[in-house]
């Protein structure tokens, strides 16, 4: 069996719901769907049925953490927008914004709940 996308699906913890919200619609510039399945509130990334998707996740037995997996958000083209609305919005550079050769360019940096996440642009 071949698989399309080693990834199909991330969740990203949060503590504060409404922070992590904005934190991330004002980095990406989108709009995410908020959902409560089994009373876990679920913010959902926008996506279709060819795209890989994920969500921001508050519940009790996910915590944010700058030491767990490492998600990577498509930032392509836009990129060194993304870094200066995050750090406007409370976020630090762990890793800048670095060439990686013909596989564009990387940055990590903190998210508003402690989560350490990464951007990747072509």
């Amino acid at each position: 069996m071949k698989i399309k996308n080693a990834v199909n699906w991330f969740e990203i913890p949060v503590i504060d719901y409404d922070r992590a919200i904005q934190f991330y619609e004002n980095m990406l510039d989108i709009k995410l769907q908020r959902e409560t399945m089994n009373g876990i509130d679920f913010a959902l990334f926008p996506m279709d049925e060819t795209s890989v998707s994920g969500a921001l996740i508050k519940c009790d037995f996910q915590q944010p953490s700058e030491n767990g997996s490492l998600v990577y958000l498509n930032v392509d083209g836009f990129m060194d927008e993304a870094i200066e609305r995050a750090q406007q919005n409370g976020s630090t550079i762990m890793f800048p914004k670095t060439d990686i050769g013909e596989y564009g360019f990387i940055a990590h940096i903190s998210d508003s709940e402690g989560n350490k996440i990464a951007l990747h642009s072509m």
